[in-house]
């Protein structure tokens, strides 16, 4: 493992973790761990980038998969025999890098299930390898609509809402506001790579539905890893829209966020729905603008009623402080991989087309409660989260206010709307 890598596991230093896994019986990263004799381990392969835009959302998921798989492995693993082993690869938010990691994990690793990435054009890079070598591919985080429905392969599970579920859903809080406050213009904003074009789409196409009257203005498009937004926001601020759309995320979002607010841009544009995961609202605390409303995909602070969102947080916590918490990737993670360890159960095997076709429609228990699995293209039927940001004593970041909060189903804004329309999109595979 990179020294770059290990830097994201906070914590836990490279001898710690290689005696935690033998102890546990657990984790192997390369070099992997001696199991005992007759044991089949279970290598997963985990692209996620350290480097490029997506890596500030990288180190909550790097730390915490390895302590599901002690807990899977406290028992000896999936079925009680297969131990798992966590092989995690940089994919540096390159599809080409993605693409050959994948590869690599599938032929020199052995690896029978690949997990990630960020990108969403990193992930339809993936795709392709690993319906090549008929590999599961859980897709915990990136979350473009294709990957599900165009770029479609059986082999791919969605574990968060797609680009269009989490637009709809935006759609759904804006065009409220539109109606309480005669919005009649706006202007989007979006990084110009899959996610951000099909999120921002996706949004301009369902408002025209439910609001008509509301017209876009401009569209404005910044490269992924764009570092001064300040030609974008002085635009934005000449025009003087109504409301502007924001499709940015990663580190982008952070750099877009602090320039916006230091040239005065949300005290004159209201920009709703803009995508705030907890991992933002934890590292932007001081500069993070309050009041402005944000969409998450998986906040532990709505959710510790569901039990195994109470069990991850004090299992993280147990090992990182009180101080720390999992944001929507780490959630998103924990359920991919504890949703494959459901699978494998319900196959009984560790054979890959038996676990394919378990989890296929499966209802699985996750942090989120009970979700089911879209037969017809493997996107798990999940929330999305919209609420204003603000302060409470709970914690020391803000987070979406409680009492406010809107939470969007899955199965209200699936696009296609019937199985039998995603079925004519997708593409068709050997």
């Amino acid at each position: 493992m990179s020294d770059q890598l290990m830097k994201h596991f906070k914590g836990i230093n490279r001898r710690e973790f290689l005696v935690t896994g033998l102890g546990a019986g657990v984790v192997a990263l390369v070099p992997r761990l001696a199991f005992s004799q007759g044991a089949e381990p279970y290598r997963i392969g985990v692209l996620l980038p350290t480097t490029g835009a997506g890596a500030n959302y990288s180190e909550r998921p790097i730390k915490g998969l390895p302590l599901i798989a002690a807990e899977i492995n406290k028992r000896g693993g999936f079925l009680g025999k297969h131990p798992i082993e966590l092989i995690f690869r940089d994919t540096q938010t390159k599809p080409d890098v993605g693409a050959r990691e994948a590869r690599s994990l599938i032929l020199n690793e052995k690896v029978k299930t690949v997990i990630g990435a960020w990108s969403s054009a990193v992930a339809m890079a993936v795709q392709e390898i690993v319906h090549e070598y008929k590999v599961l591919h859980l897709a915990a985080t990136s979350n473009s609509s294709k990957i599900v429905n165009e770029n479609y392969t059986p082999y791919t599970f969605m574990f968060g809402p797609n680009s269009q579920m989490q637009s709809s859903a935006t759609v759904v809080a804006v065009s409220k506001m539109i109606k309480e406050k005669g919005w009649k213009n706006y202007v989007t904003l979006g990084l110009d790579y899959e996610w951000g074009r099909d999120a921002q789409k996706v949004f301009v196409a369902e408002l025209a539905k439910v609001s008509p009257e509301t017209k876009l203005s401009k569209e404005l498009w910044a490269k992924l890893g764009e570092t001064d937004f300040t030609s974008y926001i002085t635009a934005i601020m000449g025009l003087k829209p109504d409301f502007v759309f924001g499709a940015i995320a990663g580190k982008d979002n952070e750099t877009f966020l602090q320039q916006a607010k230091a040239a005065g841009f949300f005290q004159r544009v209201v920009y709703p729905g803009v995508f705030l995961p907890v991992t933002e609202l934890m590292q932007q605390r001081q500069t993070l603008p309050r009041g402005i409303f944000g969409l998450n995909r998986c906040p532990f602070f709505a959710l510790m009623d569901k039990p195994l969102m109470k069990k991850y947080v004090e299992l993280y916590q147990a090992k990182f402080g009180k101080d720390d918490f999992p944001d929507d990737f780490a959630c998103m993670y924990f359920d991919s991989l504890n949703g494959l360890d459901q699978a494998i159960t319900k196959a009984g095997t560790i054979a890959t087309e038996a676990v394919r076709k378990a989890m296929t429609g499966a209802t699985l228990d996750t942090c989120r409660g009970k979700l089911t699995f879209r037969d017809c293209n493997n996107q798990l039927d999940c929330a999305s989260y919209l609420g204003e940001v603000v302060d409470v004593p709970e914690y020391p970041f803000p987070i979406f206010n409680p009492k406010t909060l809107i939470v969007v189903e899955g199965r209200d804004v699936w696009l296609p709307a019937s199985c039998e329309d995603v079925r004519k999109i997708q593409k068709k595979r050997a």
